[in-house]
């Protein structure tokens, strides 16, 4: 039986969000990519020129691709082809791919003293988004002719960016390869893994309250650095989400009939090769497994003209089809679902993991601002109005450019996409991060009211104490004196003395406006006796600044 459980073909495509650091804190939008774009020894990415350029070079696939979104959604991934001048003002895509070609191949060693597996690598890219501060890896790898245990355990543990634990039996990095080493065009190792170094991964956390990432990956995303690494690098980068990168894969099984129940919850929930018949969870978790994780429009086993061994499972952090190798439907690198596979599905699983991190964006930097807010610090609630007042304008533009529900009329691609969405809670991760930009709002709101309310408060106490001073020197005005045969020096010099005194006594008025305002407050007050009023009046000079 385990003879016939082969994959004829593997591809896994994983995607790993990132939070980019603001490259300066005062701008509201940030251009990252602009600093790859350099050619340089350091710097292996090199943008990624779309298919939409030269007609006779666009082909039927590309045509195929394009129309299965929704017009929302084609503008949001292809633009409107008016060209790089008013690509800022949503003309052309806001989405820039960078790639780099200079890793070809990944051998994996999974277990110690085991064989290493070799996958293919079709694609290293890195996509920026127009006015979010997140970039997405996206490394696309492929193998032939390995054995279905062998290529759940590589799904389970190829995407580990740190180890979760380590085991005591080796040392190894828990749920991770024992070994992952990038190969270059000619076969010479350029990166290799690290999860062993316990002494690395323990340090770094120790040190800075956050988790480092293995050697391998620091290489694939460099030059970009993590935030809290010693080194120097223009675009620094903070994980966003769980250590296990969300990941895509496509099996061309020699019998996908003889997949088990178990092995479908094996691949829909991302679980490691187990017993045949044995299920990785209990009966009554599982009982709605097929409702909940299995896309079954087309699947039909069981032999006959219409079957068809078809079968999606999506759990949100998780995309798996399988299918037959005999089907040349399903394996049509053109046409077929394997095409669809690695461009309309990976364009679906993308928007909807693009969503969850740019929210969980908007969340982390929300709660950033609030740990920096003084009350009392002039200039740190002047930077708290100002980081809240970008995130508002740049989550207006998310909601209004990048938030889809619907992104295809198409039955298979509109269903997965709400299947993704839906596991991945997009709905309820939306409405909490509105309802905190609101509350910021909010507050913000109030303390431009309380200002304002303090403002007429002491423009009234001001006014107030004034009064006295404009009676008498409107007093003075009515002729009293015949000032009219004086000289001209003696005229000024008279203006003079009634103007410096008056503003300097308005100046002390407002300085001490707060503490006036107290003291007319408890003079207008008749329950008040005099002792009190008497010692509010001696607070103007002798009490304590009031907060």
């Amino acid at each position: 039986m385990d003879q016939e459980k082969r994959v004829r073909h593997l591809r896994q495509i994983l995607l790993w969000p990132v939070y980019l650091l603001p490259l300066d804190e005062g701008a509201p939008l940030q251009d990252h990519w602009e600093h790859l774009e350099k050619p340089g020894p350091d710097n292996p990415w090199r943008e990624l020129d779309d298919e939409f350029g030269d007609p006779c070079e666009f082909q039927a696939r590309h045509y195929n691709e394009f129309v299965t979104f929704l017009p929302p959604v084609q503008r949001f991934l292809y633009g409107q082809g008016l060209g790089r001048s008013v690509s800022k003002v949503y003309g052309e895509s806001p989405i820039r791919v960078m790639r780099r070609t200079d890793v070809s191949a990944a051998r994996i060693t999974l277990d110690k003293g085991g064989e290493p597996v070799m996958l293919n690598i079709a694609h290293v890219d890195l996509y920026f988004f127009y006015d979010i501060d997140i970039a997405i890896l996206a490394l696309e790898v492929w193998a032939d002719d390995i054995p279905l245990t062998t290529a759940q355990s590589l799904m389970f543990r190829f995407g580990r960016a740190y180890p979760a634990y380590w085991e005591s039996r080796d040392g190894r990095g828990g749920h991770c390869p024992w070994k992952v080493e990038w190969l270059g065009v000619e076969g010479q190792v350029l990166a290799q893994s690290d999860y062993e170094n316990r002494e690395k991964f323990l340090s770094f956390v120790c040190r800075h309250r956050a988790p480092t990432t293995a050697a391998h990956w620091e290489f694939l995303l460099a030059p970009m650095v993590l935030h809290h690494a010693d080194v120097k690098g223009l675009v620094r980068y903070r994980q966003l989400e769980y250590y296990r990168m969300p990941y895509m894969a496509y099996l061309s099984l020699e019998r996908s009939e003889a997949l088990s129940r178990s092995d479908s919850i094996r691949l829909a929930l991302g679980n490691e090769a187990g017993e045949n018949a044995a299920l990785p969870y209990s009966d009554a978790y599982l009982s709605d497994f097929e409702t909940r994780y299995c896309y079954d429009r087309n699947f039909m086993s069981g032999g006959g003209e219409k079957a068809s061994n078809v079968r999606f499972h999506a759990s949100g952090d998780t995309l798996v089809v399988t299918g037959d190798s005999d089907d040349t439907f399903y394996t049509d690198l053109n046409n077929g679902i394997l095409s669809r596979f690695r461009h309309q599905h990976f364009l679906m699983f993308l928007i909807a993991h693009f969503q969850k991190a740019s929210l969980l964006m908007f969340s982390d930097r929300l709660v950033g601002a609030v740990s920096r807010l003084e009350i009392t610090n002039a200039k740190a609630n002047r930077v708290f109005r100002r980081d809240i007042r970008h995130a508002h304008e740049n989550f207006l533009r998310f909601a209004h450019r990048y938030w889809f529900h619907d992104i295809s009329h198409q039955a298979q691609v509109r269903e997965l996409f709400d299947m993704t969405r839906r596991h991945l809670q997009l709905d309820s991760l939306y409405g909490e991060v509105r309802e905190e930009l609101q509350d910021m709002g909010n507050f913000l709101e109030v303390e431009a009211t309380r200002k304002q309310n303090e403002t007429v408060v002491r423009l009234t106490v001001v006014t107030t104490f004034g009064l006295v001073g404009t009676v008498t020197t409107g007093f003075i005005g009515m002729n009293l004196f015949d000032w009219t045969q004086e000289p001209t020096w003696w005229k000024v010099a008279a203006f003079f003395a009634v103007f410096v005194p008056t503003a300097f006594l308005t100046l002390y008025t407002v300085v001490k406006s707060r503490r006036l305002s107290d003291f007319l407050d408890a003079l207008s007050d008749e329950t008040v006796s005099w002792g009190r009023r008497w010692r509010a009046l001696m607070r103007v000079w002798f009490g304590k600044s009031p907060s």
